[in-house]
């Protein structure tokens, strides 16, 4: 079996692309500090594949640590590296952390990949470095240097590391993927997403308000240049989303990449508002949620929708499942985590 590193494989997106890998036949070694999962997703990976992947509880900043675990895997063909801290309010808030922590970490995973001689590199990259633009829908076209929030600008920066890193070769090739607003859950409901403390996440947030977690949720804005005031976002199920990772993955084992780094969106193409996301989630799920608004929130953008015809063609990934796919799964996860 091909072995695959995959950093922050425990977290939400991360958890769930390890269960694709498993069952596409690789072997796969974690490496995640925790710092916003749980190790509990392990359970769940193992009873949805019949298979436990390793596991390495190592921090990205500590360099001495995470070289010793990569020096153990120097077969590994691969790296996808999810790990970071991704709140773009939180980043407003705490810019200094999100910078040490996002791109300290991955000049450190970089360098430690050159070491191992890992060949190939998947960034979990985002929409958000396309910052407030007015450019609908967005295509990879479109100059990734107008990030507004210290998440987006970390994002922004780490596919740059990317190209420092290629200059220093550290690795082979790599594939940035820009997604806009994963959402939803494992269709067993044994894997979805729980942040600790407070959400920063829409979903989440509707799900513990519909659990009585808490007691509204807060829709931040109502005063956007869209349709219904409140902002729109490209939302695509967390199982597509893993989907196109397996998909990039293969690609560049297969030697298909036309360039050294690439990059693809991945959306539905289709923008939904917080309002409409809210609606659905109560026509679906028969819940009335209680909700009132708020400011807008720094570094918040109007709207955000994909143009994913480049990973359509290149990667040939397109997303499936439908919204209502994504909020019922998005219940059904936060029901059995929690045991209601």
């Amino acid at each position: 079996m091909q072995k695959v590193i995959v950093t922050g494989g425990t977290g939400y997106i991360g958890s769930h692309t390890v269960v694709q890998l498993l069952g596409e036949g690789f072997e796969v070694v974690i490496i995640d500090n925790l710092l916003n999962s749980e190790a509990s997703a392990l359970d769940g990976i193992e009873k949805i594949t019949g298979q436990r992947p390793l596991f390495y509880q190592v921090d990205l900043l500590d360099y001495a640590n995470l070289q010793d675990v990569l020096a153990l895997h120097k077969d590994a063909v691969a790296c996808i590296h999810f790990a970071s801290l991704k709140a773009v309010a939180e980043s407003m808030e705490r810019p200094l952390w999100y910078y040490r922590n996002n791109l300290n970490g991955m000049t450190n995973l970089l360098e430690g990949l050159r070491s191992a001689s890992v060949e190939h590199v998947i960034f979990s990259s985002s929409a958000s470095v396309y910052g407030n633009t007015t450019v609908l829908p967005i295509t990879e076209a479109l100059p990734a240097r107008n990030a507004v929030s210290a998440y987006g600008i970390s994002k922004q920066v780490g596919e740059e590391l990317i190209d420092a890193a290629l200059v220093e070769a550290c690795f082979g090739s790599a594939i940035s993927l820009r997604y806009f607003n994963p959402i939803g859950a494992h269709s067993s409901a044994l894997i979805g997403e729980l942040p600790k403390g407070r959400p920063n996440n829409l979903m989440p947030y509707i799900t513990q308000t519909a659990a009585g977690i808490r007691q509204q949720l807060t829709i931040f804005g109502k005063d956007y240049p869209t349709p219904d005031g409140t902002a729109v976002r490209d939302y695509l199920h967390v199982e597509d989303v893993a989907t196109a990772h397996v998909k990039a993955l293969m690609r560049l084992l297969n030697g298909k990449n036309e360039a050294a780094h690439e990059a693809f969106n991945l959306g539905s193409g289709n923008g939904y508002s917080v309002l409409e996301i809210v609606q659905a989630f109560e026509r679906a799920n028969s819940i009335k949620l209680n909700y009132v608004f708020a400011e807008r929130r720094p570094g918040d953008v109007a709207e955000l929708r994909a143009d994913a015809s480049l990973a359509v063609e290149k990667l040939g990934w397109t997303a499936q499942r439908s919204l209502e796919d994504m909020v019922r799964s998005a219940w059904a996860w936060e029901r059995k985590a929690r045991g209601l």
